[in-house]
């Protein structure tokens, strides 16, 4: 599928993607890496230092935290309600994910750019998740319509 065809698939509101970053508290990201190149990392840290209670989900054991958070292998394995699941993982993995993020009860499905999948968002959408799809939370909090959160401590 042309990258045109994407951008029109998953052309969402400014009010859709601002709502859902205001209305979120805690992320779990699947896929999240302690490797400061990788990209997954920045947009931890970046969602961590703007006050998001972030939950780093990778099922290496021989990880066991990133920037001081506790690491869990899955999904299933957080102990706390969960707004968001976050998605760094390939695009062939988001449906098995999003049959967790509903299993855990989460509000909202968001793939990294590059993750999408029709058949995953439709499954969330049905049980009543907001869906985001080939978007990075780090870069929609910095466009014009985001009003950054001065209020908490960093």
């Amino acid at each position: 599928m042309p990258d045109a065809d994407i951008d029109r698939r998953y052309d969402y509101t400014q009010d859709y993607l601002s709502g859902i970053l205001r209305s979120v508290k805690t992320i779990a990201m699947v896929g999240a890496s302690a490797d400061k190149t990788k990209f997954s990392y920045g947009v931890l840290r970046v969602l961590h230092e703007t006050g998001y209670d972030m939950i780093p989900v990778n099922p290496n054991p021989a990880l066991t935290e990133i920037r001081g958070i506790p690491v869990v292998r899955s999904l299933r394995e957080i102990d706390r309600p969960v707004d968001m699941v976050e998605v760094f993982r390939p695009k062939e993995e988001l449906y098995a994910i999003a049959e967790e993020a509903i299993a855990i009860g989460a509000k909202v499905l968001w793939g990294q750019i590059g993750v999408y999948d029709d058949r995953a968002a439709q499954l969330a959408e049905e049980a009543g998740l907001k869906v985001v799809m080939d978007r990075c939370p780090k870069i929609e909090l910095f466009r014009p319509f985001w009003k950054p959160r001065l209020d908490l401590a960093i």
